[in-house]
């Protein structure tokens, strides 16, 4: 299921080009065309869910697959060793400006504590 109208839908879909870094038939990763670290990857479902706040339980495993493809991409990155982080952002008052449930994934560069 996608949305005709999403923007992620659209580039999982290849209608919008980006420069994909993984894709199987329910996980698409790209680069951030707005990267905030040396390694910025998106990872998305092909399933539309609009955010964290309308994931249900049929959902789980889609989302445990978008987390798992990340750590992954993380590893075979080299960003293992010195870590990563995984971001999620629900909503307009965490910075989720596209409505189309995504994992941010950043390394490369050392992280403060709290985000933000």
């Amino acid at each position: 299921m996608s949305d005709p109208q999403c923007l992620f839908c659209k580039i999982a879909g290849g209608e919008i080009p980006a420069k994909v870094i993984y894709q199987d038939d329910d996980v698409v990763s790209f680069e951030d065309i707005n990267p905030q670290a040396p390694v910025h990857l998106l990872v998305i479902s092909r399933t539309h869910i609009p955010s964290l706040d309308a994931l249900d339980e049929a959902q789980e495993s889609t989302v445990g697959r978008v987390v798992r493809i990340a750590a992954e991409l993380a590893r075979s990155r080299g960003l293992a060793a010195d870590g990563y982080r995984l971001v999620v952002n629900c909503g307009p008052g965490a910075g989720q400006t596209v409505y189309h449930l995504h994992v941010h994934l950043l390394g490369g560069r050392g992280f403060s504590w709290p985000p933000g």
